[in-house]
Parts: C-alpha cells; sequence; structure tokens
C-alpha cells in the first residue's frame, strides 16, 4: 500500500478539527470553527494562512472573481470547513477547483456536521 501524501501533516490537521468537534460538538456556524481552528492552529505553532486569496487566471487575463480558501496549512495543504446537514458533490468540485487554481496537491474538506465530524482527502 502507498504512502499517504503529507501523512504526518495531515494527522496534524484532523487533529485540529477532532479537538474542535470534540470541545464544540455540532450546530454552530462555519465561522465559529474557523475560529477555533484557527485557535487550535495557533496554540499548536502550525503555519497557516485564513482565507487565502486565490485569482482565476484564464489565457492571457486574471479572471475579476477570485475565491478564498478558508486556510492554507503548511503552505501545502488547502482546509475547508463546512457547518452543513451533509456534504453535496458541489463541496467536492470546490475543492478541486481550489487545487486547480492553487496549483496544490491536497485538500481536506471538513464537515462539522451535528453529532459527528466527517473529513475528506481530496488529490489532485
Amino acid at each position: 500500500m502507498g504512502e499517504f501524501l503529507y501523512k504526518d501533516l495531515t494527522y496534524q490537521i484532523i487533529g485540529v478539527l477532532f479537538d474542535v468537534h470534540n470541545e464544540l460538538g455540532g450546530g454552530f456556524l462555519e465561522v465559529v470553527y474557523s475560529d477555533a481552528v484557527e485557535y487550535e492552529l495557533k496554540a499548536r505553532e502550525i503555519p497557516y494562512e485564513r482565507e487565502k486569496k486565490y485569482q482565476v487566471h484564464y489565457k492571457d487575463s486574471i479572471l475579476p472573481h477570485h475565491f478564498y480558501a478558508d486556510f492554507v496549512v503548511f503552505d501545502k495543504i488547502i482546509l475547508e470547513l463546512k457547518s452543513a446537514s451533509h456534504l453535496h458533490d458541489a463541496h467536492m468540485a470546490q475543492c478541486l477547483n481550489y487545487l486547480k487554481i492553487s496549483k496544490l496537491k491536497l485538500a481536506i474538506l471538513a464537515n462539522f456536521e451535528g453529532d459527528k465530524l466527517i473529513h475528506h482527502r481530496i488529490i489532485l
């Protein structure tokens, strides 16, 4: 069996997510989880950038619309947070698009869904 991409870094991030979920549970808005994740990243001295802006290049121009990744952690991993009743294909597609534009290889999509934390590794 092959080695996971950024295995140790991924485990650190997922540990943050579980700690946040164990402390807060479900039912909060996404921004509350984002604030708590940021708190944990700082406390663990994990390098991150919150709401990192990416521009979309098309041929010889930059399109007027851009996107903000919730977090870029370790300058390598996009961390996208949701607080929804369940994840949709559109959430996965969003992460794939973020990976394409950012030229990063891995995204973690996490959903603080009620009484459980759901997370997916998305590799481009």
